[in-house]
């Protein structure tokens, strides 16, 4: 196939771009050449702005395209209908964030009602869903049954550019006692970058369309430890300081540590349903590998940047200190 991936040398856009080459398609990159450039000097790029100028595009048609970075729906109707003559099908990624209601698993299926976004509205965490979902709008309403719409939760994988998942591995390996929040049977839930890109890849050689939730399974957090523990060898003894006393030492409840959700209203974040993806063609890898493989990856570049990791050395022993005596 002729594949278009908008974006295509960051995080999820780079394990597209993998995936289709790995199943012989012809790859057009199209992105402003700031992220990684020259990532795949045998692949054709061309450097365009997609929030203004899509002329780079013109008198050029493809089999599909993939969306791998529209957050502003004015943009992505832009190039959807920018598009629309020229593509047989166009794949937009959105995310689970779109649901009004994140407190069950039911309300997170993929008909249930999507979040709007209120007027005054200005912070990401506010706006992100509500957008995403106008930007689904606008591809379905340019593509109608050619539109295939998917909603990832947490990706990771190598070459995550976050340190939500890295950091687990990575601190796990270092041993020793390490800050375990929450209750172990709290869930956490992510598909590897790999398993993702390989559905959407293959979705468009099947001519796949719809709606679909792309996350992985549940697993519990006590667990995911474990298999942590068990990935890099190590003897690390994890401490579990429940929720409730992490919030009132003050540790931000979003985004203080990482997998760690302390935020009210989100009670089925981590439990969101991809059966349907799993029937139209989505298999993940176990767990361990992605762990695993995240591992080797985070260790091979040395660790975030500094002041980058998910929770600080420091702030970690002074929470053990305070909190578990």
């Amino acid at each position: 196939m002729r594949v278009l991936i908008l974006g295509g040398t960051r995080f999820l856009g780079r394990a597209i771009a993998d995936a289709a080459l790995g199943r012989g398609d012809t790859v057009t990159l199209f992105n402003r050449g700031v992220s990684n450039p020259g990532l795949y000097p045998g692949v054709e790029t061309i450097t365009g702005d997609r929030t203004s100028d899509l002329s780079g595009l013109d008198g050029r048609a493809w089999d599909a395209v993939i969306d791998v970075a529209g957050y502003d729906p004015r943009v992505v109707r832009l190039s959807a209908e920018a598009l629309a003559g020229r593509t047989g099908r166009y794949v937009f990624v959105s995310t689970v964030s779109v649901y009004a209601d994140q407190n069950t698993t039911a309300a997170q299926l993929e008909d249930a009602p999507v979040a709007r976004l209120r007027p005054g509205a200005t912070s990401l965490e506010e706006t992100y869903g509500p957008n995403k979902a106008l930007c689904e709008q606008a591809v379905r309403g340019v593509y109608g049954d050619r539109a295939l719409i998917g909603r990832p939760g947490l990706i990771t994988g190598p070459h995550d550019p976050t340190d939500r998942v890295p950091y687990w591995p990575r601190r796990i390996a270092r041993g020793g006692r390490v800050l375990a929040p929450g209750d172990p049977a709290d869930l956490v839930q992510f598909i590897d970058v790999r398993d993702l890109a390989a559905f959407l890849a293959d979705a468009c050689h099947a001519g796949t369309a719809g709606v679909f939730n792309l996350t992985g399974t549940p697993v519990p957090f006590g667990i995911f430890i474990d298999l942590c523990k068990t990935a890099a060898y190590s003897d690390a003894e994890p401490v579990w300081i429940p929720t409730e006393r992490l919030v009132a030492a003050g540790v931000n409840r979003g985004m203080g540590i990482p997998l760690w959700v302390g935020e009210p209203g989100y009670d089925a974040y981590n439990d969101v349903d991809s059966s349907r993806a799993v029937a139209a063609g989505l298999v993940c890898r176990p767990v361990i590998d992605t762990i695993r493989d995240t591992l080797s990856w985070d260790l091979a570049r040395g660790g975030p940047a500094p002041g980058k990791e998910g929770l600080a050395a420091a702030e970690e022993d002074r929470l053990l200190r305070e909190l578990a005596g």
